[in-house]
């Protein structure tokens, strides 16, 4: 009863199978495909006589090694790519390339044949900064067209790293900061001349300043002066006398200086107030005697 039960199992694991959503399934007969099962569910096949190979029907990545290629402007570039697929065609792709390991092998002399094509008919600078998008996108349509003999569609290729070879890093990076230093003096150049131009505003504002402040001051002292003058004359002229005498004393004081010798008449009229001085003593004396 045993041996029953374990031989009705084995029978039915040979007749039925199963399939999950992520699977699909090329059933061949004696090395002849005779049909593909893409729907999950359990299915069924002739034991001992038919065999069942499964594929992932998910989006399988396909990461590549770095590899050189010389651009337009004949610059050696190390790329670094990957890619993302899935299997559309298990019947046709399991005629041409039987397994993921084999589809990889021929998803890297598709993909790498493309980017050297693409990639050789762009600069440098094209590829690293402005083009990448593009170049990438057109890469992936031509890789797709080759990749359909396969059974494989190519849904997307993209690149992780674009570098420069190590011995060419230092010489770019010399003109780099070359560059870098050359905008710097171009910007302080500039500064300097800005500052220059500041410098000589301000300075005209402040001559005008200055002109403008020493016109009203000489309008004000000028003005100063006139009440001064007009104020004195008016003060001198109710005692002429008392006038005369005061600038003969401004006079005395600047021309009478320690160890002054004056030759002059005795009657000279610079003396006047000078004689009437030494006058007044001695008639004071008269009196009180």
């Amino acid at each position: 009863m045993v041996i029953v039960i374990v031989l009705a199992v084995i029978l039915m694991n040979s007749v039925f199978f199963g399939i999950r959503e992520d699977q699909q399934v090329v059933v061949t007969r004696f090395g002849k495909p005779v049909r593909i099962i893409r729907t999950a569910g359990l299915n069924y096949r002739t034991p001992f006589i038919e065999q069942l190979t499964f594929f992932d029907k998910r989006l399988l990545e396909y990461d590549s090694n770095p590899t050189d290629i010389l651009t337009k402007d004949k610059k050696s570039l190390k790329v670094d790519n990957f890619s993302r697929w899935r299997i559309v065609d298990p019947l046709k792709f399991l005629r041409t390339v039987g397994n993921e390991v084999g589809a990889q092998a021929r998803l890297d002399d598709i993909i790498y044949s493309e980017l050297r094509q693409e990639l050789g008919r762009k600069d440098l600078l094209a590829i690293v900064a402005t083009d990448r998008e593009s170049l990438m996108t057109e890469v992936t349509k031509e890789s797709d067209k080759k990749a359909r003999q396969y059974g494989i569609e190519i849904v997307d290729v993209r690149l992780k790293r674009a570098d420069l070879p190590d011995e060419n890093l230092i010489a770019i990076f010399g003109r780099m900061k070359a560059e870098r230093n050359r905008i710097a003096r171009q910007y302080r150049s500039q500064g300097k001349e800005e500052a220059q131009k500041i410098r000589a505003t301000t300075d005209k504002e402040r001559d005008i300043l200055l002109a403008d402040a020493y016109e009203k001051e000489q309008n004000l002292k000028g003005f100063g002066d006139a009440k001064s003058i007009e104020t004195t004359a008016k003060a001198f002229g109710q005692d002429t006398e008392f006038y005369s005498f005061l600038k003969s004393l401004e006079v005395y004081r600047a021309s009478l200086k320690d160890k002054t010798t004056l030759l002059m008449p005795a009657d000279s009229e610079f003396l006047r107030f000078l004689k009437a001085s030494k006058a007044a003593p001695a008639q004071g004396m008269k009196k009180s005697n």
